[in-house]
């Protein structure tokens, strides 16, 4: 009797367990459901942000790269320009690249300063380094065949002030950047060392053979200290590369200068040319 009274009792709360069950799932059923939603929205909203700040920065990089395509093309034009430099139109030479050099600043560095300005620079070093290691070449290739001195990075950042906005961080080349350019001068340097001595202009060409081994010294000192700088040390093979074709130009015409000079033109009059100065070749 005693059995039966207890199995008749839990039948009888058994439903109500089933309801209060049911009432709690009801219950915490749409909570979930509510809960899922939100989180999917809020996920959609930063997926749709981090893909429109990346498209904006593959735009951004598109741009930054035809800038300095731009400066490339044009830094060439400068460096061609000054390579055209002889004793009789030195002036007139330097006076066309300079300019050259300063429409080159004013139309397309200006230009890749305006996207860069305000940014992290780093993010896009690898799209604008190559037009800025070229525009580096040509300012310190023009400095050197007007003063004969070395334009430092100083000098060329301050060019690049009035430029940017002054209420955002402005662009300013960075150390590896200009060293880099400036292992590219000594290549062009040596071509400049080796016409001048063509041409008869052989303290010019010692001139620059110092100047280009001093570089070098400098530079050997340096790029061991620089942990990811790959690029620097493939360009300083090419560096002493130059150095040694310079030395050896000058070194020759020291050597054999009495089998030089009657070709390049003398005022001696035991010159075989008769004394012809400044003989075309």
């Amino acid at each position: 009797m005693l059995k039966l009274q207890r199995l008749s009792l839990a039948m009888a709360l058994k439903p109500h367990r089933l309801h209060s069950i049911a009432d709690t799932t009801s219950q915490s059923g749409p909570k979930k459901a509510r809960t899922t939603t939100t989180e999917t929205s809020s996920m959609k909203d930063a997926f749709s942000k981090y893909a429109d700040s990346l498209n904006n920065l593959n735009d951004k990089r598109e741009r930054v790269v035809k800038a300095s395509r731009d400066i490339t093309i044009n830094s060439k034009k400068v460096i061609f320009q000054v390579h055209r430099i002889s004793k009789h139109n030195k002036e007139e030479v330097l006076q066309k690249a300079e300019k050259d050099l300063v429409a080159v600043t004013d139309q397309y560095i200006s230009r890749l300063v305006r996207e860069l300005q305000g940014t992290d620079f780093w993010k896009l070093r690898r799209a604008y380094s190559p037009g800025v290691q070229e525009y580096v070449e040509a300012a310190t290739f023009c400095k050197f065949c007007r003063t004969g001195t070395l334009l430092n990075l100083e000098e060329i950042n301050a060019t690049l002030l009035p430029l940017s906005d002054p209420s955002l961080e402005p662009l300013q080349i960075n150390v590896l950047d200009y060293l880099l350019g400036l292992a590219d001068l000594t290549g062009e340097l040596m071509r400049l060392a080796i016409g001048r001595i063509s041409d008869g202009e052989l303290e010019f060409a010692n001139k620059i053979c110092k100047f280009v081994r001093e570089i070098y010294r400098e530079l050997t000192l340096v790029v061991p200290l620089m942990e990811a700088s790959n690029d620097m040390k493939t360009k300083m093979d090419t560096m002493l590369q130059s150095v040694m074709k310079i030395e050896n130009a000058c070194f020759g015409v020291h050597v054999r200068g009495s089998e030089y000079m009657p070709l390049l033109g003398s005022d001696d009059p035991t010159s075989f040319l008769l004394a012809v100065p400044d003989v075309e070749i």
